[in-house]
């Protein structure tokens, strides 16, 4: 009996698992009757909401909102126009200082209020969100909401303790936020909630093609009774409302998520404004498989990488890089697992991938398909077909591609894949990096030791070890290169929606220094019996300038002190070519660099009395002022070598089985134009911060004074500074910062100067959106410790990393 009863357990389990096996997905619709409703009590129709009010658009026009699932018309949208943008950055303005004085746990109260509100209208939102967009209901349901929700709980933390944490920086003003249609209430949660934790007021611009969340958003604001005037919606298109909003003086930052081709049209747009501006631009993330991995688990990451949501996410895994010993394995497990991939209506909690957003994005993703295989690359769909009602697209793999291919190089922001092999660590590490983005990756291996070595290694924002897509408020996230600049999430993220307080105190003119009190013809100058021409540093040597030209340097009484060379295009070429080749910077620990920063104010302390009768000659000063300049340039570039092992990176607590590493990385190759006064308290208080975070500079040092720059690097000569690490071209300033800017291997340029120029430098860094630091014409006090010295320079230095390192099963 016994034998029989296991003989038919056995028969039942191998027929269910033929049914398993065999059994084919019936739909599991969710409800869209609350959504309708909500709908038809507003006659589909919605207004922009402004001061706490529903407002109609000054112009009356309105613009249809489409389902891409089945092409339906599901509402009509108010389209904001100049006036009524204009009427919501006054309410902004005026509501401003409420907000600022109720203070953080004030603030805290009403973010914690709107957290609640989400939380209690979830489904409501996740089915909006998937009728308007066309992702799948399991990903708005499951991830979406919650994640917009956490970030307004996270922020309200951040909103209670601000005043006594960050308590030396104040709110930056209006923030105007634009918004992208891939993720329309994430990204706006993104924005929103620190914003609003800081004590900005905000403007904020759904895409034209997702407004439906947003206006719901709207909604929950009037019913928690948040202050007329901090928060306002104005819909309508990127090109003339979103374009308003950027235009308008009264608006202190722009936060902006899209293509990195409107991010940069955005960021000349306000170019030399002065203001701040937050930019989450395009990507083209690799996900790189090693051959030790556990590939089951890899092809299922491959699938959230791409398919997640479409394939429309900025840090979509679109480039994969399999080592080439299991390329064959990994993608037949691939084509195995795509045609397992249900395509269909999103509102069916049994599929995996919905529509795309339009008909405009479903033609540009087929665009690329069709380039895709006229430059050979061998195209993989499933042999299911796609429903015929909505923008529905196949998801999509290339083999038989090249680093060259469009579809290789180009974001498609679709659910199209393409595979490429390597043999090498070094090599899947330089094919992750041949990419004008930077934004995420992913890395599976088993080899803990291997993933750590490859994640700091990849320019990316984000890397993920073993994962893909992850997400979380307490994690910052944004790009490097072209991917844009900034972090949301996180403190990374709060930083963006604040100054320092100090900045108040910058003037328009800049500080006097005290002259010598003598008649001209008594000035003790210094100069040489002989004519010496300081020439210019580059890659640790002492080079003449490439046009062969030199600039006669005078003091206040006309004097002449000294020549310099008269850098041009070449020589900054040359400077370039020399920063990069130095890796041994680069790659140098803190502890390592904090000894050669030593080395140099030791050698400083050695030719103190040089120094300071150099700032006397060529600035007329007293030497008790040039005293205090050279013992103050001293005593600041201790402290920076304190800090080049103590400007730690951290830890962030993410609800998840993970350790989130928050790195912080040398933005690479920086580009440094001193400021005009103190000359060598200047030039110390800007370049010895950045290379203390190792990165590269190319030095522009005063025009007036550059001979303190050209002292120094005799000390740069004596310290064990490597080739290559500070590199100094002599010149006109002006002239030579555009050449920094316009140069595409450089990562960053910091800039002391006039308002035209930063103007300038800021359009011209759009190109390949290098960082930038500008002063747009104000002048701080070098001589004051919170003006010129602290941890604002070192942030401004680096870029910050999240790796993120699962654990446990």
């Amino acid at each position: 009996m016994l034998f029989i009863g296991i003989q038919l357990v056995k028969v039942c389990i191998m027929e269910i698992k033929e049914i398993f096996e065999k059994m084919e997905y019936g739909p599991a619709p969710e409800s869209k009757e609350l959504a309708n409703k909500w709908f038809d009590s507003h006659d589909r129709q919605f207004n922009l909401y402004i001061d706490g009010k529903w407002v109609i658009p000054k112009d009356e026009k309105y613009f249809e909102t489409i389902n891409p699932s089945n092409k339906e018309v599901m509402a009509k949208i108010a389209e904001a126009g100049k006036e009524d943008v204009n009427a919501a950055v006054t309410a902004a303005k005026t509501a401003l200082p409420h907000w600022i004085a109720l203070g953080g746990h004030g603030r805290a109260r009403y973010l914690y209020a709107i957290s609640r509100q989400i939380q209690k209208n979830s489904r409501l939102f996740a089915v909006l969100e998937s009728m308007d967009n066309g992702k799948p209901i399991r990903e708005s349901r499951d991830i979406d909401i919650p994640l917009v929700a956490r970030h307004f709980l996270a922020h309200a933390g951040w909103a209670q303790l601000i005043d006594d944490q960050l308590s030396e920086y104040e709110p930056l003003g209006v923030v105007g936020a634009i918004i992208p249609w891939n993720f329309p209430l994430l990204i706006f949660a993104w924005k929103v909630a620190p914003a609003l934790a800081a004590g900005n007021t905000v403007v904020i611009k759904p895409a034209k093609l997702t407004s439906i969340t947003a206006i719901l958003f709207a909604e929950i604001c009037e019913t928690i009774g948040l202050p007329p005037g901090v928060f306002n919606l104005t819909t309508g298109s990127g090109s003339k409302t979103g374009s308003y909003i950027a235009d308008h003086p009264d608006v202190a930052k722009i936060t902006f998520t899209g293509s990195t081709e409107v991010g940069r049209i955005l960021r000349r747009q306000i170019a030399g404004s002065g203001k701040k501006i937050t930019l989450e631009l395009g990507g083209k993330s690799p996900v790189i498989i090693f051959e030790d991995a556990d590939l089951d688990s890899s092809i299922e990451g491959i699938v959230d990488a791409i398919w997640f949501n479409q394939g429309q996410v900025c840090c979509a895994g679109s480039r994969l890089l399999v080592q080439e010993s299991v390329a064959d394995k990994v993608i037949e497990k691939i084509k195995a697992r795509i045609d397992t991939l249900r395509v269909g209506d999103p509102l069916d909690k049994a599929i995996d991938i919905g529509a795309v957003v339009d008909k405009q994005q479903w033609e540009t993703i087929d665009r690329y398909v069709k380039i895709g295989e006229e430059e050979g690359g061998i195209k993989w769909q499933p042999s299911s077909k796609c429903p015929s009602d909505g923008y529905y697209y196949p998801p999509t793999l290339f083999t038989n591609v090249s680093s060259t291919s469009t579809i290789v190089i180009e974001e498609i922001f679709g659910p199209v894949l393409t595979a490429m092999s390597f043999r090498t660590p070094a090599e899947a590490v330089e094919l992750a990096n041949n990419s004008r983005y930077g934004l995420a990756s992913s890395v599976w291996t088993e080899n803990i030791n291997l993933a750590l070595d490859i994640a700091p290694k990849i320019k990316a924002g984000v890397v993920w070890i073993n994962c893909h897509n992850l997400f979380d408020a307490a994690a910052g996230f944004g790009g490097y290169k072209e991917s844009g600049f900034g972090r949301e999430g996180g403190i990374e993220g709060i930083w963006d929606f604040l100054r320092p307080k100090w900045e108040a105190e910058f003037t328009n003119e800049p500080q006097k220094i005290p002259l010598n009190e003598v008649e001209d013809d008594q000035t003790d100058v210094s100069i040489p019996s002989i004519d010496k021409t300081a020439k210019m540093y580059i890659g640790g040597k002492q080079v003449r300038p490439d046009q062969g030209y030199s600039l006669t340097i005078s003091n206040p009484q006309g004097k002449v002190v000294g020549e310099v060379g008269f850098g041009n295009r070449k020589d900054i070429r040359n400077a370039v070519e020399a920063a990069h080749k130095d890796k041994k910077w680069l790659f140098m620990k803190g502890h390592n660099r904090a000894q050669v920063i030593y080395y140099i104010a030791e050698n400083i302390i050695y030719r103190a009395d040089e120094f300071i009768q150099r700032i006397i000659d060529v600035t007329g000063c007293t030497k008790e002022f040039a005293k205090k300049e050279v013992n103050l340039s001293i005593k600041r570039i201790y402290y920076y070598a304190a800090m080049a092992d103590k400007y730690d990176g951290g830890v962030h607590n993410t609800p998840f089985r993970n350790v989130t590493l928050a790195m912080k990385e040398p933005i690479g190759v920086m580009g440094i134009c001193c400021p005009e006064e103190y000359p060598l308290l200047g030039f110390v208080s800007t370049v010895i911060p950045a290379i203390t975070m190792g990165n590269r500079v190319i030095v522009i040092p005063s025009e007036k004074y550059p001979l303190l720059a050209t002292d120094f690097y005799q000390v740069l000569e004596t310290s064990d500074v490597p080739d290559g690490t500070i590199n100094i071209v002599t010149g006109k300033r002006d002239e030579l910062a555009k050449v920094l800017a316009n140069h595409d291997d450089v990562d960053c340029i910091w800039y002391w100067g006039s308002k035209e120029m930063c103007k300038t430098i800021e359009y011209d860094a759009a190109e390949n959106m290098k960082r930038t630091w500008l002063n747009y014409g104000k002048y701080r006090d070098w001589m004051k410790a919170k003006h010129s010295k602290g941890e604002e320079f070192l942030r401004k230095a680096t870029e910050i990393k999240n790796i993120w390192v699962p654990y446990g099963e």
